[in-house]
């Protein structure tokens, strides 16, 4: 229990800018604090990992912003595997809420208290939406639903007991005072928020009618103490589970917000879909953000987060179903320094009988600028015909580090038969060794005897600056491929690329084991002391068989 508790004093004490945002204390919630203390150990902790989304400075092979400097490296992407046990959430049976639909327009959220890992997504039943099309009330039947898994890939879906449906409360449905229709919703869970009642925030896109036949995307924003029962922020008042168009928190354009819900630097931030003319035009779909200091008021104005290259070339009114284009904005990671993200990689035609929709991989380290780490490569791929998830899939906001692996949640939409509209959606998971989206290795092709080539090569890589408040800080290095013929050497830098004594040079450390949290250790000792307010890191890849290294990350806690 001492250590512990002397482990968690160290954790406090630090603190960490990086890059270019406003210095504040990466501080552990108490509520997280007194749980590990009383025992509560999450799936990350009983494997004898840290939970790198926490307290943590990750620096990722892919990033480079955090890594700008190379020297004879390149990067290659992984391909991630789908579960075996996919789709490990499906639709219900005749007569349940989610019958129609299970769309993954959702999140997923580890409860850190207790391990439990909690879903929630957009359900339809069968019934409801035959019912509301009669009534002309397409919204109603959209609800939100909940299911909870101990391990991830098992799931059940519980009686909550709060809304009625088909004359019962024994159903899954959460309860939105009062209730909207949402088609795609994401879900903060922030226990440090000094009111309780405020502890879980619901995005939700909802409809706002703009005529007799065309109704219009916008956002509304609920919260909740338990993530059951939901109450709106604000005095709306929906006609029809439909916001009025007087009532919008967002300007009352057509915006399909929360394709990704995410808090930076202080502020919340919408990710999401529309063609609202930009400073620079832009054809089709293109990823947007708008801006929230207490989630309930809302900036006017938004800015451009990520467009394809093909968008700028305009293709003309009339148009919008075609080309290549971004589907439903960016759903994030919030790794604390960096933000990684999934969007949807629209593949446009003329008839929706051929367009189809895979999943590309985003990153931004401010905020509000996405790119790629490479250019138009897909992180997951439409299934094949006859697939659970053939033809489209939807980006849902579900990261977990599980053990060795690192799980990707994403949905299936077929969208050509959206004009059909068949039951739709599942949920399923893809599978990554522990945080290695991607690797960097060497890159031989300078080596030689030709005029733009040398006979020996350095491999290396060189951090952006560090801001290591508390002068001091633990190392670990993600990879893999080493061994007594292939080593990293990490050596510590001051801002001015000053090496720092006791940790460069001879004094550098070498690690030869592989592993997701190898500790990098200088003079036999895991935490470094005295350094100063900023600090790079260099690693060298050494040794005959430094090709068959591959390096993931670093992490400064």
């Amino acid at each position: 229990m001492g250590e512990l508790l002397r482990r968690q004093s160290r954790l406090i004490d630090m603190h960490f800018h990086y890059p270019d945002k406003t210095m504040k204390p990466l501080l552990l919630p108490a509520i997280f604090i007194a749980a590990t203390i009383a025992g509560s150990l999450t799936s990350a902790d009983k494997a004898g990992y840290f939970d790198e989304t926490r307290d943590t400075v990750t620096l990722f092979s892919f990033d480079d912003v955090s890594i700008p400097y190379t020297e004879n490296l390149k990067l290659e992407m992984r391909s991630p595997e789908r579960h075996p046990e996919n789709p490990v959430v499906t639709r219900g049976p005749e007569g349940s809420v989610d019958s129609w639909a299970v769309q993954f327009y959702g999140s997923v959220l580890r409860d850190h208290e207790t391990g439990k890992f909690r879903m929630w997504y957009c359900a339809v039943s069968k019934e409801e939406r035959k019912q509301a099309t009669i009534d002309k009330e397409p919204s109603r039947p959209w609800r939100v639903a909940y299911a909870e898994s101990d391990d991830g890939v098992n799931w059940t879906k519980p009686n909550l007991g709060l809304v009625e449906a088909f004359g019962n409360k024994e159903n899954n449905l959460c309860l939105l005072d009062p209730h909207m229709g949402a088609l795609n919703l994401k879900v903060l869970d922030e226990p440090e928020d000094p009111n309780p009642a405020h502890r879980f925030k619901l995005g939700i896109h909802v409809w706002t009618p703009k005529s007799a036949t065309r109704r219009n995307g916008t956002f509304a924003p609920y919260v909740s103490a338990d993530g059951y029962t939901w109450k709106l922020l604000g005095d709306a008042e929906p006609v029809k589970s439909e916001l009025p168009e007087a009532d919008t928190y967002i300007p009352p354009l057509h915006f399909e917000p929360v394709g990704g819900l995410y808090k930076w630097d202080g502020l919340y931030h919408l990710s999401g879909q529309n063609a609202i003319p930009a400073v620079v035009p832009y054809h089709g779909r293109i990823t947007r953000t708008f801006i929230s200091s207490d989630f309930k008021n809302w900036s006017q104005g938004s800015a451009l987060q990520h467009a394809r290259a093909h968008q700028h070339e305009l293709l003309g009114p009339g148009k919008s179903r075609i080309g290549e284009q971004i589907h439903e904005g960016n759903s994030v990671w919030n790794r604390g320094n960096v933000l990684l993200g999934v969007s949807g990689i629209w593949h446009g035609t003329p008839e929706w009988d051929d367009l189809t929709i895979d999943l590309g991989f985003v990153v931004s380290n401010d905020g509000n600028y996405f790119r790629e780490p490479m250019k138009e490569w897909a992180l997951i791929e439409r299934g094949e015909d006859g697939a659970w998830d053939q033809g489209g899939l939807l980006q849902g906001q579900g990261f977990e580090n599980v053990e060795d692996q690192t799980y990707v949640y994403y949905g299936g939409w077929d969208p050509r038969s959206w004009e059909s509209s068949p039951p739709r959606g599942g949920v399923g998971i893809v599978t990554l060794p522990r945080d290695r989206f991607a690797d960097l290795v060497t890159n031989e092709a300078t080596k030689g005897a030709g005029d733009y080539q040398m006979k020996e090569t350095v491999c290396s890589l060189l951090t952006s600056s560090i801001d290591v408040k508390a002068g001091k800080g633990n190392f670990f290095v993600n990879a893999s491929g080493l061994g007594e013929d292939a080593s990293l050497k990490v050596e510590l830098l001051d801002h001015l690329m000053k090496p720092l004594a006791g940790c460069s040079g001879d004094a550098a450390a070498i690690i030869r084991k592989n592993g997701f949290q190898t500790p990098v250790t200088f003079g036999g000792v895991d935490e470094v002391k005295d350094l100063p307010e900023r600090v790079k890191i260099k690693v060298t890849f050494e040794g005959k068989k430094r090709t068959d290294i591959r390096f993931n990350a670093l992490y400064l806690r």
